[in-house]
């Protein structure tokens, strides 16, 4: 979808061409509509600690799914509700806490590939994790 100013810009642009057309060279060239600024990423003051919660859900549903947990797949669906909650129109940090969940999943996907002991006691301390970051962030930041 091209922004209505732009169009407005590029109708300016043309009218312009048309009525210089006669002072041009053959070889110039018309001059080049401006495009559109891309907007600044917007950054919020938890962003940081929001990218750790998600690389631990990230962790977690790995863990939980590998350990076959009953709520392995609610944390893949938790994670989609925070990017929905958080980033609706912000793609790049929807893009940044996408690839922080995908970078917690495949920190143990490279480790694990049975559910162990040690697999078990890393899904505990990561959950344990998360929920201090959770609750530090809407402590700290919530309404």
């Amino acid at each position: 979808m091209i922004p209505v100013q732009r169009v407005f810009l590029s109708l300016f642009v043309c009218a312009g061409s048309a009525l210089a057309a006669a002072g041009w060279a053959q070889d110039k060239a018309p001059p080049a509509v401006p495009e559109a600024v891309p907007a600044a990423p917007v950054a919020v003051p938890y962003d940081d600690k929001l990218s750790r919660l998600a690389e631990v859900i990230g962790s977690v549903h790995y863990l939980r799914t590998l350990c076959k947990a009953p709520d392995g797949g609610e944390w893949r669906s938790d994670m989609q509700k925070l990017l929905d909650s958080e980033t609706k129109d912000e793609p790049q940090r929807k893009e940044k806490l996408t690839a922080a969940f995908n970078r917690g999943y495949r920190a143990f996907a490279s480790v694990y590939t049975d559910c162990t002991s040690s697999a078990i006691v890393a899904e505990e301390r990561y959950r344990n994790e998360g929920a201090t970051l959770a609750t530090e962030i809407t402590s700290r930041f919530g309404n």
